[in-house]
């Protein structure tokens, strides 16, 4: 698009030119390789040569006269019009492309829902986890009886044996509806995991390529090129000196300020990319510690189930006959220390569950708030 325009050979108004061509030789390169590989650029081309090669065919006849007509300024100022709708339109796109991003919406609306079900797992723990303290008080409570009742003669280990019902008749303190809730919300946790990990891929996608940037700066640069063109026509039809050379002045500062435009725009753009990486990443380290909290207390569940039965069979033992008792209450005793250590254990871990997912949901807002669209 680049040239000069002026009046013809013999004539006083000064030439208008389009600074050295060389400057924006680069550019224009740029311009035609990114409309080759962008289809919303090519359409856009296409739109802005049809509709500058227009208004400055209308000119021409102005430059003949060296007067223009109302209806040629009509057509310049609507062209330009045009052109800055045109523009605004499509940055309005990236930016709802870049910032108003509905799937990661919809992620951390998911993730908060995940983190609120997985406190509700904790609290069902907690429970289970009261219920097996409770028949660890029963069978001390047992062990208190025996000692009492390990010297008497006659109807021997009676208190005993009561208390060993008691344990056997508190059965198991994890239900079926508890692993159906800590296999719910594993798998929930796990989902979202990979949903994190395909968010995130996406947008290292969009880092790397910068396809936005590209589009709106190669847009802009073609606007700004095409009006000064028009503008320097138009100069050149007016054959007005001082307005020629307050045209050129007044085109050329886009052109000379573009760049840092373009800096400071494609700033806010990387920084909202970053920013939904920086949420993306704490929803996923909160997320595999989730994971990992469940996958401990999963184990220790197991194996505190394990000693629960083990403990169970004893008791069973123990109240078959009264000879039987003691054998019972001395395994039971072997047994117990290991017990009262994986209640413990379980605890703590519920304990570091919770904390763990508290801190995590705050670390996540905490992004949110520094993101850029904020």
């Amino acid at each position: 698009m680049g040239g000069q325009l002026s009046k013809r050979t013999g004539e006083s108004p000064p030439v208008i030119q389009l600074s050295n061509q060389l400057e924006y030789r680069a550019g224009l390169s740029s311009y035609e390789a990114a409309c080759k590989l962008d289809p919303d650029l090519q359409s856009f081309d296409e739109a802005l040569q049809h509709r500058t090669s227009q208004v400055i065919n209308t000119l021409a006849v102005g430059v003949e006269v060296r007067a223009l007509s109302l209806d040629s300024l009509k057509e310049v100022t609507g062209c330009l019009l045009e052109m800055n709708e045109e523009v605004v339109k499509i940055i309005l796109d990236c930016k709802q492309d870049i910032w108003k991003n509905q799937e990661l919406f919809e992620l951390v609306e998911e993730y908060f829902e995940n983190s609120l079900q997985t406190l509700d797992f904790c609290t069902a723990l907690e429970k289970c986890l009261k219920k097996a303290r409770d028949s660890q008080l029963i069978i001390h409570v047992a062990l208190q009886q025996f000692e009492e009742e390990d010297g008497m003669e006659k109807k021997k280990y009676l208190r005993t044996m009561e208390e060993l019902k008691n344990f056997k008749a508190a059965g198991d303190p994890f239900t079926e509806e508890f692993f159906e809730i800590l296999k719910s919300v594993y798998k929930h946790q796990i989902m979202m995991l990979e949903k994190l990990q395909v968010q995130k891929s996406k947008l290292d996608k969009k880092l790397k390529s910068v396809k936005a940037w590209r589009k709106v700066s190669s847009i802009i640069f073609a606007s700004t090129f095409a009006a000064v063109l028009i503008c320097s026509v138009v100069a050149a039809a007016m054959a007005a000196p001082p307005v020629a050379a307050a045209l050129a002045a007044a085109t050329s500062i886009p052109l000379g300020s573009m760049g840092k435009w373009f800096d400071s725009l494609w700033k806010k753009y990387e920084d909202a990319l970053k920013g939904q990486k920086e949420v993306i990443s704490s929803m996923q380290v909160g997320t595999y510690i989730a994971i990992k909290d469940l996958d401990n207390i999963r184990v220790l569940v197991d194996r505190l189930e394990e000693e629960i039965k083990s403990l169970m069979h004893n008791a069973d033992f123990a109240l078959r006959e009264e000879e039987a008792v003691k054998i019972g209450i001395e395994e039971i005793k072997k047994k117990l220390g290991v017990f009262m250590k994986s209640i413990e254990d379980l605890g703590e871990n519920a304990d570091r569950c919770s904390r763990d997912i508290r801190r995590a949901r705050t670390v996540v807002l905490q992004r949110i708030i520094k993101h850029p669209n904020n």
